[in-house]
């Protein structure tokens, strides 16, 4: 809503495209939604963000401008279906749930839960390390 508003005060939309858009934006579910709003402007945020440097050898997230990690979504999310006990977690350095699904996975429930959890890597739920940091898709 920001960017927009900016975009308002620039001149660059009218109130009634302002009106449009604002709806679109709160009824968007996903990112690609919000992005769809953006396709003929430009991206206040993206405008303003750092190049990759010292502080983000592996680039940013082009969306937040947040340096990646230097682990890999893709690694996480296969580690955590094909060792469905918390080996992505581990990965990812996420001890702490992956010793739960490593204990858990004794009784089976663990595998489950890791299994779902590789899913949920895979299929674009923002994942991080123990920094904050995303992780390189």
């Amino acid at each position: 809503m920001a960017e927009l508003g900016e975009h308002l005060s620039d001149g660059r939309i009218d109130a009634d495209e302002y009106a449009d858009r604002a709806a679109a934006a709160y009824s968007a579910r996903t990112g690609d939604e919000l992005d769809v709003l953006f396709v003929d402007l430009p991206r206040v945020g993206a405008l303003e963000q750092p190049a990759p440097g010292p502080d983000a050898p592996y680039g940013r997230d082009p969306r937040t401008g947040i340096p990646y990690s230097d682990r890999f979504k893709v690694l996480a999310g296969v580690l955590q279906l094909v060792l469905p006990f918390g080996a992505g977690r581990f990965y990812t350095g996420h001890y702490g749930i992956a010793v739960a699904q490593l204990l858990l996975s004794l009784v089976g429930i663990g595998v489950l839960w890791a299994f779902i959890d590789g899913i949920m890597i895979l299929a674009g739920h923002p994942t991080t390390d123990p920094h904050g940091r995303p992780l390189r898709p």
